[in-house]
């Protein structure tokens, strides 16, 4: 399932974002502040958004979730506790965007 925002799907918008905070260390330094808000995920998206990245919270979130499912579904019926490790969109988005060397 994809969760589509304008024209783009969620999955778009991130991989838009993470390379163009691969180009600008001042935007990649924003990003990475919205994890020490009290609530870093509503903190991202309204930062996002402020920047002019669509990228609003429940897709976020149904995103991240759909992603999961998948996994879990990809087990055919064997996993019926979701597994550490297996990261939503969010983490994922964070831990590429931590990995970026300058």
């Amino acid at each position: 399932m994809w969760y589509y925002i304008g024209d783009e799907v969620v999955e778009e918008k991130l991989q838009r974002l993470l390379e163009d905070a691969s180009k600008d260390e001042n935007l990649r330094n924003k990003l990475l502040e919205t994890r020490n808000s009290e609530d870093p995920m509503k903190c991202f998206c309204d930062t996002c958004i402020s920047l002019g990245y669509e990228i609003y919270l429940g897709e976020l979130f149904a995103y991240g979730q759909e992603m999961n499912d998948s996994k879990m579904r990809s087990v055919n019926g064997g996993g019926v506790c979701s597994i550490d490790g297996w990261d939503d969109a969010y983490d994922m988005f964070f831990a590429s965007l931590e990995g970026m060397k300058w």
